[in-house]
């Protein structure tokens, strides 16, 4: 196959996939930061805000389009004025896993832990706990490079044509909270996902994902910067320069994966157009996230939290 066909085949998965079309809905950091906030105990409105440091304004939007989604669900606690606390529905629930995994790769690398617990207890096995990714198959530890990624777009979700190029401009001079903003952000985890996929070249990247050149020249300078991209001269075409994945946007996997996941099982029922092998068992790659001292895969209810310093 060449390598115009093979980046045809990539961009009708990556604008079929489930990710995209889920990052579309969920891919900013304040929903993500949301439902952080909501899985360690956060209800009401101005403790959300208070919390989080969030725009009133914005946190009302994405609390509407999470209520919209079936993820939170409000409850009246007092009516002269009105207000609610919003709960977590199932669909909200089922997303803890990718949650986890955000919280586990902004204590490893991120700069921000605000709202964020210092340590997680699994109350199953008594013990503090680190998440892993495991195949729910064979109950092994995962990692992207022990996978087996097979692309089969989906007739059934409409081609993402990658939608308007206005974007919320990302920068990390502007602190930790930049930082997580970038992290979060729908196109630098669409990048990464492009870059798993084989994607190391501008060109080839601003064509699979139907991307135009200057947004993605400002998130790829954005995630340089950041230390989630390097990028070099090719060895090969000293004219061009190829972007790499760094131990801080392969960390990303797991979130990306788990997320995909979750979309695909709760959010639109449809089985994801990037499919993965675990070439340890050789069955498809269901991920799941586990307690790293039992094993046993971790629900919201199951997990509580300290608080201090340290991890």
């Amino acid at each position: 196959m060449s390598e115009t066909q093979d980046l045809d085949l990539m961009r009708d998965a990556l604008s079929t996939s489930v990710l995209s079309h889920a990052l579309k809905l969920i891919g900013d950091r304040w929903t993500m930061q949301i439902l952080m906030g909501a899985f360690i105990g956060v209800k009401r409105f101005d403790d959300f805000q208070t919390r989080l440091n969030i725009p009133r304004r914005t946190l009302s939007d994405r609390l509407r389009a999470l209520v919209a989604m079936d993820m939170l669900r409000p409850r009246l606690y007092q009516e002269r004025p009105e207000r609610y606390a919003y709960h977590l529905t199932r669909k909200g629930m089922a997303i803890y896993e990718a949650t986890l995994m955000t919280w586990d790769w902004e204590h490893r690398f991120g700069e921000n832990r605000i709202a964020l617990p210092s340590r997680l207890i699994h109350k199953t096995c008594g013990h503090r706990f680190l998440p892993q990714l495991v195949c729910e198959h064979c109950g092994e530890p995962a990692t992207m490079h022990e996978l087996d990624l097979r692309l089969k777009p989906n007739p059934h979700l409409p081609h993402d044509t990658g939608g308007p190029d206005r974007a919320p401009k990302v920068t990390v001079k502007d602190g930790a909270m930049s930082h997580l903003a970038l992290r979060l952000d729908r196109w630098s985890l669409m990048i990464v996902a492009a870059q798993v996929l084989g994607c190391r070249h501008f060109d080839q990247m601003a064509y699979v994902l139907r991307i135009s050149a200057p947004l993605l020249s400002r998130r790829l300078a954005a995630m340089v910067e950041a230390g989630l991209l390097t990028v070099e001269q090719d060895r090969e075409d000293g004219r061009r320069r190829v972007y790499l994945l760094t131990p801080a946007s392969r960390a990303l996997f797991p979130y990306i994966t788990l997320l995909s996941t979750w979309a695909s099982e709760q959010l639109f029922h449809e089985p994801s157009s990037i499919r993965p092998y675990h070439k340890t068992c050789g069955k498809p790659f269901v991920p799941r996230a586990t307690c790293g001292h039992c094993h046993q895969r971790l629900q919201a209810w199951d997990v509580t939290f300290e608080t201090g310093q340290g991890t």
